[in-house]
């Protein structure tokens, strides 16, 4: 009642002024950008733009995603006694349509993730979506949506932009005086799992918007060295030294490329130490070697002391990577263009730099040499012409094998 009333005092109630597209708006072009190599071309302005845009455009609405809107209907609060994993989010809009996914700060850079605590239940950092971008752009992947940092004012750009009702509800005042907000349902019911600004203001990562899936379809897939989601069970390939002996028969990583994306995938989330990519996106529109999509990547970055190696199975155990993959990894150890510091100096463009504490910087170092490593171990056992596979004479894509977006 008290929101209602604050809204009309301000005349909020009044219809917005109809949005125009332009066609030059940086969320569009980064949207006609996206081609069968990755979602924006090696050299490109307009993720740089984008990046501007997020960072400094106000905000005209908020609202929870659609798949917590989903699960509204089936939460019961009363169950919830500890504090979940699942990321509080928030969709913003922007002007000239644009969209972004807003994960707000939860902890500190300097805190690791506690060593009992299970992958599934761990929180989830801003920070670590702001530097898998640019770690993914340093590898020359370009399989994650720009991201950029920023400091939100919860209030004017969250509480007085959105019209829904649920989200309105959850906001409140600390007793240090802060704004806060938390998850009505189905994750954190509870306000002491809430996020504050500090009073208003409250840092967090902004990833750019995909485009829409009735425009560019996306596939949901299965990772097939996806972890039990379980205290106590075991999958197959954390048992079976042969497992990716029966991966490679089953189509499509009996041929293509698929196998040898996964392997990249394994070694980006090796890097970050993310132990949670259980599914992958891939765009239909470029078929079964189309490349994978590198999204949420949230639960990266939360232990620079420890290397799980166990996020390395697929390339341990097919024995098989890229050969731009591997230059790219080795230009990345030389001490001219060591990957902690490229990192450093890539990060330092965020708004909210420093992104990454200096331990978690010096990690990336160790484990690329340990990658480094296991490719070679692989090299001794099978020889250099069957582990490294040569994809550097693949053809051109032609100018229309490109996502299309229809008026």
């Amino acid at each position: 009642r008290r929101h209602k009333l604050y809204r009309e005092e301000l005349n909020l109630t009044s219809p917005a002024a109809p949005l125009l597209l332009r066609p030059d708006a940086s969320w569009l072009q980064f949207h006609l950008g996206i081609s069968r190599d990755g979602l924006y071309p090696r050299s490109s302005p307009t993720v740089n733009r984008l990046l501007h845009d997020m960072q400094s455009f106000a905000t005209i609405s908020a609202d929870y995603s659609q798949d917590e809107k989903a699960l509204l209907g089936a939460c019961d609060c009363s169950q919830i006694v500890k504090p979940s994993g699942v990321h509080l989010k928030l969709v913003l809009r922007f002007q000239d349509f644009g969209k972004a996914m807003f994960k707000p700060m939860r902890q500190k850079r300097e805190e690791e993730t506690p060593e009992d605590f299970f992958y599934f239940v761990d929180f989830q950092r801003h920070n670590a979506e702001i530097a898998a971008f640019h770690l993914d752009r340093i590898l020359d992947f370009r399989r994650v949506p720009p991201t950029v940092g920023r400091l939100i004012n919860v209030t004017k750009e969250i509480l007085e932009v959105t019209k829904n009702e649920i989200l309105q509800s959850v906001f409140f005042i600390s007793p240090a005086s802060n704004v806060c907000f938390f998850a009505k349902c189905p994750y954190m019911c509870k306000t002491e799992y809430a996020v504050c600004g500090n009073p208003h203001l409250l840092e967090g990562s902004l990833s750019a918007f995909l485009p829409s899936l009735n425009l560019a379809p996306r596939l949901s897939i299965p990772n097939p060295w996806i972890r039990s989601y379980s205290f106590d069970g075991k999958e197959e390939w954390e048992v079976n030294p042969l497992y990716c002996n029966t991966v490679r028969e089953i189509y499509p990583y009996s041929t293509g490329n698929r196998l040898l994306n996964i392997v990249d995938m394994a070694i980006f989330d090796f890097l970050i130490g993310n132990m949670d990519r259980h599914h992958y996106e891939m765009f239909t529109k470029f078929g079964d070697d189309g490349f994978l999509l590198h999204l949420d990547n949230a639960r990266g970055f939360g232990r620079h002391s420890h290397d799980e190696i166990s996020i390395l199975a697929p390339l341990s155990q097919c024995c098989i990577i890229k050969k731009t993959t591997l230059l790219r990894l080795q230009l990345l150890a030389e001490p001219e263009y060591q990957l902690s510091n490229v990192m450093r100096e890539s990060l330092l463009q965020d708004p909210l730099a420093p992104v990454l504490t200096e331990p978690h910087l010096l990690a990336l170092d160790r484990r690329l040499q340990l990658i480094l490593k296991a490719v070679q171990k692989c090299i001794d056992t099978y020889g250099e012409a069957k582990v490294v596979a040569n994809d550097t004479m693949q053809p051109k894509a032609p100018v229309f094998d490109r996502v299309k977006l229809n008026t």
